[in-house]
């Protein structure tokens, strides 16, 4: 199966990328759903995989919404005006969806025999689920995965401004090619096409997604997710590079648990690694959150420390 999206000089004029959580929420819970244990996401797997499970998150409506295969209702990607909307903004229009809409997704679902939830109220109970899982599964490495999707989207942009937007597609990814105006999709389940999708192209890069997605909602442009470069070197835990030199600065204690931060921890696994007393750790990392450099994530009885994107930048360690 093939679909083919032409392409005017005003759909080019409209082709645009943006970074969005909820893209993140939707791949990276089909990941969790998919029950394998993925070479490149097995450190982060094995990490939130027991969190979302403790948190019943696995058998909400997200989970029967979102299954290991086919489709996902459209209303879950809403599209941004903002090339790096928050999660936010994203739920609130998640929220906004006409209810005729809802019921569309929900039918489509039925019709595939997949279980699907009644969402009577709202999709206010949806909304929560999925801020539970962000604040569990994505908020602590966002600092990573964002400087990932930033570094893809910079690399995309470079291409068109160097060898054109042609070259862009055909380098997106395997199942992709363009010639003669035209973008095609081989292997996809749901057809897309410029009669049925509306003017221009969003161009999402996923850090979890395995394959393309399409999304399209007339009048808005559609959607194409692709998994995002580098995603290979995501969990590498990095070397810091001047240590001693930012010892200097931070203290030892400090940079040994900037250090440490390479995967979101708590207090006691800190304690337990670095030899600092839990009292030592908590006044250390009050310190750093409050100078910008880790963020606090609740998980469950646990907070979860992580290094904040000035962290990363300040090792040297998203170079």
């Amino acid at each position: 199966m093939q679909s083919e999206l032409a392409f005017s000089a005003d759909d080019l004029a409209l082709t645009r990328f943006t970074v969005s959580p909820m893209w993140e929420v939707i791949t990276s819970f089909r990941l969790l759903a998919s029950g394998t244990a993925h070479p490149v996401h097995r450190p982060w797997l094995e990490q939130v995989r027991p969190r979302v499970a403790a948190a019943g998150l696995d058998h909400g409506s997200l989970g029967r919404l979102i299954t290991p295969s086919g489709h996902i209702p459209d209303f879950l990607t809403p599209p941004a005006d903002d090339p790096a909307p928050d999660l936010a903004t994203e739920l609130a229009a998640v929220r906004a969806t006409p209810a005729d809409q809802v019921d569309a997704d929900l039918d489509l679902l039925r019709r595939s025999g997949l279980h699907h939830p009644t969402l009577d109220d709202r999709l206010d109970g949806l909304c929560e689920e999925i801020q539970a899982y962000w604040d569990l599964a994505l908020a602590p490495y966002w600092a990573k995965i964002r400087a990932l999707l930033d570094a893809d989207v910079f690399h995309r942009a470079r291409q068109v401004a160097e060898r054109g937007t042609g070259h862009l597609f055909n380098e997106l990814h395997s199942t992709l090619s363009w010639d003669d105006n035209t973008l095609r999709l081989v292997r996809r389940q749901c057809v897309i096409s410029r009669e049925s999708a509306g003017p221009g192209l969003l161009l999402v890069p996923s850090a979890f997604a395995e394959h393309v997605y399409t999304w399209s909602r007339p009048p808005e442009s559609p959607q194409l997710a692709y998994p995002a470069r580098g995603t290979g070197t995501l969990w590498e835990h990095r070397p810091v590079a001047r240590a001693e030199a930012i010892a200097a600065v931070l203290g030892r204690s400090r940079t040994l648990l900037l250090t440490e931060l390479a995967a979101p921890a708590s207090t006691t696994d800190l304690a337990r690694r670095t030899g600092i007393s839990a009292a030592g750790v908590s006044q250390h990392l009050t310190a750093l959150r409050d100078a910008g450099m880790v963020s606090a994530h609740r998980a469950g009885r646990s907070v979860l420390y992580a290094r904040t994107a000035i962290a990363e930048s300040f090792l040297g360690t998203t170079a």
